[in-house]
């Protein structure tokens, strides 16, 4: 499926009317597990096998390693990623089933219970990664340089690991599902620690996200939320928000910072 095409438009006020704009796709997507339906989510059809990994991680049903295999099936109505797991994460998956219909802009959408919502986030690892203030400035300026759907349609999220530089980045319109893409990737190769380089705000449920996939540091173009710094501070994770290639505030877990002439290590 194309991940975004033209579509007709009239402009005032900018010297001229008619013409068309690029606009980034938007499809139903069902997660199924062994055939049966677990979620349905609106996503950019790109990235979809590197969605399933992360959603499944991020959700706490299945490591790469529990996961047999990953096929996305086109139908009139979307795409169905048929997901079949290995039988300790079918078992994990029957216990955490509940029914989905996910907004691209609720992370949280279809929970029926509060305490799930809420869940106690992992701790990372103890880690001696570490980044100085250019660097953290660097990778926020890296990231536009890896939004090509965004360049084309002004309308898509990017989530992006840096370590030494941006190692992998994904995009969709919605900032869960570009996060989740990025767990996939990255959970699938061996890579060296590294933060998380967000375009939007950071809520609750990317903190939640970025603790499942082990991430020591978050580096977020927007505010975060106040729930979001305390999970952060629970999980152990540095959070940096309002970051820009002139600066950005800390959050939580400061140590993280290092001196300007310090190198980050593993």
């Amino acid at each position: 499926m194309q991940t975004h095409r033209p579509l007709p438009r009239l402009v005032f006020g900018r010297g001229g009317s008619g013409s068309s704009r690029e606009l980034p796709a938007e499809v139903a997507v069902a997660i199924s597990y062994n055939g049966s339906t677990q979620a349905v989510m609106m996503a950019t059809p790109a990235d979809l096998v590197d969605f399933a990994y992360g959603f499944s991680l991020t959700e706490g049903i299945a490591t790469a390693d529990e996961i047999e295999s990953v096929e996305a099936v086109e139908t009139d109505l979307g795409i169905d990623l048929q997901i079949w797991l290995k039988a300790p994460a079918e078992d994990r998956q029957r216990a955490r089933r509940r029914s989905m219909a996910g907004p691209v802009g609720c992370g949280l959408c279809g929970i029926d219970s509060l305490e799930e919502a809420q869940r106690k986030p992992r701790r990372v690892a103890d880690s001696t990664f570490t980044m100085t203030p250019a660097e953290i400035m660097q990778a926020m300026a890296d990231i536009t340089s890896h939004q090509p759907l965004h360049d084309i349609t002004r309308a898509a999220h990017a989530a992006a690991f840096w370590s030494g530089g941006i190692v992998a980045a994904r995009e969709d319109v919605g900032r869960h599902n570009a996060l989740d893409k990025l767990i996939g990737a990255m959970g699938r190769i061996a890579h060296p620690a590294g933060a998380v380089v967000l375009t939007c705000r950071t809520s609750i449920d990317m903190v939640q996200k970025c603790a499942a996939a082990g991430f020591p540091l978050i580096i977020a173009a927007s505010a975060p939320t106040a729930t979001a710094v305390e999970t952060a501070e629970a999980a152990g994770i540095t959070l940096i928000a309002l970051a820009r290639p002139d600066g950005f505030e800390v959050f939580t877990h400061p140590h993280r910072i290092a001196p300007q002439e310090a190198a980050h290590v593993a």
